[in-house]
């Protein structure tokens, strides 16, 4: 239900002037919206701003937001990137809104979750499914600096969406809103509400539907807050519920077609799920620097900790873990443009495979940080906040098994239909600055029946290099990689009934989890092979590649030999010219404010 709200920014400028695009192209418009951002929030080191690790671990410690990162983001009109730019905002392209919001969860995950991205898993269902009204309307509310929270699962119930008991019962051309949502980020500042409501008693998928409430037209004496949990991460995050007794919403609130709840759900999440897991790369980048930090300026034994093998070496795979989910993470969210028939598979991967690669990369950090892991305050304790707010994107709106359950009732039909048969995916999926067409939320399905990423593994095996160490290294791991996804097809054939549904055994899970890990092996692969003949002379070196396959063929039990030196002693060498250059750890090595 969206009524009466005109599309002004947040100081009442007007909202769709304030998003639009500036001119240029996508990446000259993307590199300047994260410089933009990097510049307006400052040296996070520097104890004296007000964006500081220092004054961010103050507002966590009171379990606030920071009101000078939220004034900063309102300042530089951080909606207008959840905004579609037909609609007066800036979202051109998902791998773009992913580095925008890097800058941001550099510096606190919680400000990235609570300012933010809360609205912008809300809104992809209006994008998505919404009509023109509830669009123009949402990105009138979110172009006004606005929040907009989503309420999709209830604690009885978990992921099981279906046996969600909040009601949306139709009645007298619309519905009545009744029952209760719980843990809801924002849902005490949102002016609008998405809720995944039951609109009918049987059971079964078609019996939910999505429904889009605005605070303004609500009956204040039908619904009330709830009051606020205490998390241990993301405390300063405003988590609550909702709770409505019979509160009438017209007929407009719904958001696509009564009983399509389910669907709309899952094609959102194809977008979400590609998304957030990107963005906390910013917060991995964060814990790298600072241990790198520590370990030039900490002595042992006459020598500094970086001189230690296995500190080296941890900060290496490290840094070679953010590039391998960086690279997943640009396939997915470009797929969403260019392949929206087979995002469902990507996007699941990503939120399945980052986070947990990334909370992996965090423990072996706290290794190297030793006793100073546990400090909540000074120049390591911005590392201890972010091992605390991490594991949240792991939940979310849907956890790790959820992601699973994705993939595991469509690997029979790949390994009939698409496994060594498809063409590769395009070579735009793996680059990095080219533009992109708008995206096609229409065209966003289900289950598709085709994976171009795999079929990408297998064609680059004949096509990569064999002549210096490093290429051979990287094409033996590719073929043992290759010989992988021949096992995984094998297995996925035998699949008993069952075990092609979301109540599969654990073994079916783990078949899940191997192939995740080979779609981020075709992405690094990806990423290399376009790499090549660029500027980019770091991306186009074959040593990142070697050590990248190498390590996730490690991660699946592979028995490989050992890399050739000049892998390690490039990821170092380039590790220590990032730190000083103060450049981003991702794979557009980008320039930071501190």
């Amino acid at each position: 239900m969206l009524m009466g709200t005109a599309a002004t920014g947040p100081h009442g400028a007007p909202g769709a002037g304030r998003g639009a695009p500036s001119p240029g192209g996508q990446e000259d418009r993307a590199v300047a919206r994260i410089a933009e951002l990097e510049h307006r929030l400052g040296d996070p080191t520097d104890e004296r701003g007000e964006m500081s690790y220092a004054r961010l671990l103050d507002a966590d410690e009171r379990a606030e937001l920071s009101e000078a990162g939220e004034r900063a983001l309102d300042e530089v009109v951080l909606n207008a990137d959840f905004v579609p730019e037909r609609l007066g905002g800036r979202l051109e392209r998902i791998d773009t809104l992913v580095r925008v919001m890097r800058p941001v969860f550099r510096r606190d995950i919680a400000l990235g979750l609570g300012y933010g991205v809360t609205s912008f898993m809300a809104a992809v269902n209006v994008w998505t499914s919404g009509t023109a009204e509830q669009q123009r309307r949402l990105a009138g509310l979110l172009l006004d600096g606005r929040k907009v929270s989503v309420a999709y699962h209830e604690l009885a119930h978990g992921n099981d969406f279906v046996r969600n008991e909040f009601q949306a019962r139709p009645a007298d051309g619309g519905y009545l809103l009744d029952g209760a949502k719980q843990v809801i980020n924002n849902a005490d500042r949102a002016a609008a509400w998405v809720l995944f409501s039951r609109t009918s008693p049987a059971p079964g998928s078609r019996s939910h539907s999505v429904v889009l409430a605005e605070r303004d037209g609500l009956d204040p004496g039908r619904y009330r807050v709830l009051p606020r949990y205490d998390a241990v991460g993301v405390r300063g995050c405003h988590l609550s519920g909702l709770e409505f007794t019979d509160c009438p919403v017209p007929g407009s609130a719904l958001v696509g077609e009564e009983g399509k709840g389910v669907e709309l759900a899952l094609r959102a999440f194809q977008v979400t799920r590609s998304a957030i897991p990107g963005m906390a790369l910013g917060a991995a980048d964060t814990a790298l620097r600072t241990v790198v930090g520590f370990a030039r300026g900490r002595r042992l034994y006459r020598k500094s900790v970086m001189d230690i093998p296995h500190a080296r070496a941890t900060l290496s795979t490290t840094f070679l873990d953010l590039l391998i989910c960086d690279s997943l993470s640009l396939a997915a969210t470009r797929a969403v443009h260019l392949l929206p028939e087979e995002t469902s598979l990507y996007a699941a991967a990503v939120k399945y495979l980052v986070p947990k690669v990334l909370t992996d990369a965090m423990y072996d950090l706290s290794i190297v940080l030793g006793a100073r892991f546990y400090v909540r305050e000074g120049e390591f304790g911005i590392f201890q906040k972010h091992v605390r707010d991490l594991p949240v994107l792991s939940l979310g709106h849907a956890g790790s098994a959820a992601c699973q359950a994705t993939i595991i009732p469509q690997l029979s039909r790949l390994a009939k239909r698409s496994w060594f048969r498809d063409d590769p995916a395009p070579p735009s999926v793996f680059r990095l600055h080219e533009d992109l067409p708008e995206v096609a939320f229409d065209k966003l399905t289900l289950a598709g029946g085709r994976d171009g990423l795999s079929a990408a593994l297998v064609t680059a095996v004949d096509d990569l290099p064999s002549g210096s160490p490093e290429e051979r290294a990287a094409h033996g791991a590719a073929l043992r990689l290759m010989d992988e996804l021949r096992q995984i097809q094998e297995q996925s054939l035998e699949l008993a009934p069952q075990d092609r549904t979301a109540l599969a055994s654990p073994a079916t899970f783990a078949l899940a989890d191997r192939y995740a890990v080979l779609l981020a092996a075709a992405s690094v692969i990806g990423v290399w092979q376009q790499a090549r003949g660029t500027a980019d002379e770091f991306l186009a070196d074959p040593a990142w590649l070697a050590a990248a396959l190498h390590r996730l063929g490690r991660r699946l039990g592979h028995a490989l030999p050992d890399l050739p030196p000049g892998c390690e002693t490039r990821l170092h060498d380039e590790v220590l010219r990032r730190f000083g250059d103060r450049r981003s750890y991702d794979l557009y090595n980008a320039p930071l404010a501190g």
